[in-house]
C-alpha cells in the first residue's frame, strides 16, 4: 500500500486503540514494516503500546478528527455504541483523505429496524462515504468472559454465566482474531467493497459455553437462565433499547452462524474458546 508522507510509509488512523480489538490490531500493524500507527484515544496519555503513537481522538470533539486523520492512508473505525453513530462516522470520514481504506467495525446481522435503523445507518456512512471500504461484521468477543466488566466475575466468584439465551447457540470469537482480518482489510489488496462475517469454528450452547469456562476456571460455572429485562435492568433509554434488542437476536439464532472468513483472509483458522481460555489463563488468576 502507498503512504502519502512519504515513499517508505504508511500512516493508519486506529480509532479506540485501547478497545479489545484496538489493542490487537495496533500490535499487528506495528509489526508490519512501514507502518505508522496513530493510536487514537480520547486520553493519549494512557496509549503506552510499542512503536504506537499516540494520537488525540474522542467521538465528543470533531474539532481534533482533521489532525488525527491528516495525511492517513487507512482508518480502522470503532462504530460507537450510541444513537448518533451514523451522523459521527460520516463527520468522521469527510476528514479522511480521498484515497484512504476504511474498515468499520460493525456487528452481526445489523439489518434490523432500531433503534431508528441505527446500525445500517452507520454502515450506509461508510459505504457512501466515497473511500475505499470494508466492513467487519464479527460474532460476540470471547473476551467478555475474562473482563470484570462483564461475567468474568461472576464465573469466578458465583460460579456461573447469566445469560438470557434459552435454547440459542453463539458463535463466541477472539478479538484478535478479528484484530487480524482488520490489519490485511488496512493494509493488503483484495479487501475493497467486502463485507466480512466473522465468527469463530464452532457455534455452543450456553451449558456448553459454561462447561469450558468451568474447565478453564477449574472450578464449576453454571449457565444461569435470566430474562432480557432482568438483564438490562438499570439501564435506560439507548443503551437499554439496544441490549434488549442485542438479547432478542441471540434468542432468534443471529450470532450462530459460522463462518471460515478468518481463515480464509488471514491463513489460519479461527482460536476456539477452550484455546482462548487456555491462552489468557485470567479465569484463575488472582485479581
Amino acid at each position: 500500500m502507498r503512504g502519502t508522507n512519504s515513499a517508505s510509509t504508511t500512516p493508519v488512523l486506529v480509532t479506540g486503540v485501547r478497545g479489545k480489538t484496538g489493542v490487537p490490531l495496533a500490535e499487528l500493524l506495528g509489526a508490519r514494516p512501514g507502518v505508522e500507527v496513530r493510536g487514537g484515544s480520547s486520553d493519549p496519555s494512557t496509549v503506552h503500546l510499542d512503536g504506537v503513537r499516540p494520537t488525540a481522538f474522542s467521538w465528543d470533539d470533531p474539532s481534533g478528527w482533521a489532525a488525527a486523520a491528516k495525511d492517513i492512508d487507512a482508518v480502522y473505525v470503532v462504530r460507537p455504541d450510541r444513537a448518533d453513530a451514523p451522523e459521527l462516522v460520516g463527520a468522521l470520514l469527510a476528514e479522511v483523505p480521498a484515497q484512504a481504506r476504511v474498515v468499520l467495525l460493525s456487528e452481526r446481522d445489523p439489518d434490523h429496524t432500531g433503534p431508528d435503523g441505527w446500525a445500517p445507518r452507520a454502515e450506509r456512512a461508510v459505504r457512501d462515504s466515497g473511500r475505499t471500504w470494508t466492513i467487519l461484521r464479527p460474532s460476540w468477543f470471547m473476551q467478555v468472559f475474562t473482563d470484570p466488566r462483564f461475567y468474568r466475575d461472576l464465573i469466578v466468584d458465583a460460579g456461573e454465566l447469566p445469560f438470557p439465551a434459552e435454547d440459542a447457540t453463539v458463535a463466541w470469537i477472539d478479538a484478535r482474531d478479528i484484530a487480524a482480518v482488520a490489519e490485511r482489510a488496512l493494509l493488503d489488496g483484495g479487501h475493497a467493497g467486502q463485507v466480512y462475517e466473522l465468527s469463530g469454528p464452532q457455534t455452543l450452547s450456553l451449558p456448553r459455553t459454561a462447561e469450558l469456562l468451568s474447565a478453564a476456571a477449574g472450578r464449576p460455572v453454571a449457565h444461569r437462565q435470566v430474562t432480557i429485562a432482568e438483564t438490562v435492568a438499570g439501564m435506560s433509554g439507548f443503551e437499554r433499547d439496544l441490549s434488549v434488542l442485542t438479547f432478542e437476536r441471540v434468542r432468534a439464532g443471529r450470532f450462530a452462524e459460522v463462518t471460515e472468513t478468518v481463515e480464509r483472509v488471514t491463513g489460519r483458522p479461527a482460536r476456539t474458546l477452550r484455546a482462548f481460555l487456555a491462552d489468557t489463563g485470567s479465569l484463575t488468576a488472582s485479581r
